[in-house]
């Protein structure tokens, strides 16, 4: 490959399984200011009969 050519990188998240535990940590005040955070909408479904 030559040389000059730039790699592409990835910008996709990428998690792994059983890494869904962070997801439920609040942001720190820092990661807001540099606006490091994901909005997350937790979507329950029950059904009752």
């Amino acid at each position: 490959m030559p040389r000059n050519k730039k790699k592409t990188e990835n910008k996709s998240p990428v998690v792994a399984p059983g890494m869904y535990d962070f997801l439920e940590q609040d942001a720190t005040p820092e990661e807001i200011k540099r606006g490091e955070f994901t909005r997350v909408t937790m979507l329950s479904y029950d059904e009752t009969h």
